[in-house]
């Protein structure tokens, strides 16, 4: 199985498109974009945290799943991705360094922003 998990901050903050006038909208924007998408990948994990959480309620549709970060978004980055890591092949879509060096050590494959948006072209 293969798992995507995204740090929706990280992926919306790379396009300057007025993203920071409307948080919820810019979230609600990803989540439709990766339910039209024909990825490669089994199960796609959606993190949001802040505002941007009002945008899309947290649950599952289709392949994707929406999860509303209680505290800090990178930590619960890390949390599905150590959650899933062990039964599946993990990608986590991030440009985030620190964020990357903590899920490289388990084993977590990454890519950036850009691979992401190429897949939902």
């Amino acid at each position: 199985m293969k798992v995507l998990v995204v740090d929706a901050a990280n992926v919306v903050g790379s396009v300057p498109d007025g993203w920071w006038k409307d948080r919820p909208g810019a979230a609600a924007r990803l989540h439709r974009n990766l339910l039209a998408a024909d990825l490669p990948f089994d199960q796609v994990i959606l993190v949001l945290e802040g505002k941007a959480s009002a945008g899309v309620p947290s649950g599952t549709q289709g392949i994707v799943t929406v999860v509303h970060a209680p505290g800090s978004g990178d930590d619960e980055l890390v949390a599905q991705c150590r959650a899933t890591s062990d039964q599946a092949e993990v990608t986590l879509v991030s440009a985030d360094r620190g964020l990357i060096a903590r899920v490289e050590a388990l084993g977590v494959a990454t890519c950036g922003p850009r691979t992401l948006y190429s897949w939902l072209a």
